[in-house]
């Protein structure tokens, strides 16, 4: 079992962890603060040091409730005590890449009712397709102004993990078209955009909407009859 660390500190660059198994080029650590990749969000790189040794982390992944870490160049034994670091940059980017697709789903839940169908984000950039029958530019800049207006508002963040019963007693919680959420979960992760945005989320977000920066609505398109995309790139 892997402790998570990044589902309770985003801002968690370095670490220290010790190595539980070794198998090929990827190592099972006790605990990380690497995101391995899931809801649309890349894994993490960086970088793993030990006495005599260092690789880069060129990707992470999650198996049940153990976090394996990809290697590049040499590997750790197991037992070895090894300290982590993040490429922060791009994590921080896609931090704010995250936090920017929940800004535009709040607002399209608010003012629209319409649910997410897909999503994905690179650093500086980003999409989501929601639920909606009409995309037009106009609709696009509209949106814009609406994000460029939480963004300034600097709205708090905040993260914390539920009971299941307690997690979804909270209205429309899910904002996907399909729950992904595994039925066997019993501690529920959610993440508010206090006044804007409130649903389960897995991923690693900035700690204020004011840390997201600008925010250009660049793209939209018609995926479906009832499934339409919009494309964003932050500044």
């Amino acid at each position: 079992m892997t402790q998570l660390i990044y589902q309770t500190d985003s801002y968690a660059r370095v670490w220290e962890a010790m190595v539980l198994r070794v198998e090929g080029d990827e190592v099972l650590l006790d605990r990380t603060a690497a995101y391995p990749g899931g809801g649309g969000q890349p894994a993490d790189r960086g970088h793993l040091t030990w006495d005599g040794g260092e690789a880069t982390i060129s990707g992470a992944r999650k198996s049940g409730d153990e976090v394996w870490h990809r290697l590049g160049g040499a590997t750790p034994a197991e037992g070895q005590v090894v300290r982590g670091e993040l490429d922060w940059e791009r994590r921080h980017a896609l931090m704010r890449a995250h936090t920017a697709l929940h800004v535009l789903c709040g607002i399209i839940w608010r003012d629209y009712g319409a649910q997410v169908t897909g999503g994905n984000m690179d650093v500086g950039r980003a999409r989501m397709d929601f639920e909606l029958e009409a995309m037009s530019g106009e609709f696009a800049q509209e949106i814009e102004g609406r994000v460029r207006r939480e963004v300034e508002a600097a709205r708090p963040v905040r993260v914390r993990i539920l009971p299941r019963e307690e997690a979804f007693a909270i209205p429309d919680l899910i904002r996907t078209k399909i729950n992904l959420l595994p039925s066997g979960i019993q501690l529920v992760r959610v993440v508010e955009i206090e006044g804007l945005d409130l649903q389960a989320d897995g991923g690693t977000h900035v700690a204020n909407t004011s840390e997201v920066g600008e925010v250009r609505v660049v793209g939209h398109e018609s995926k479906g009859r009832i499934n339409k995309r919009l494309r964003i790139e932050l500044g």
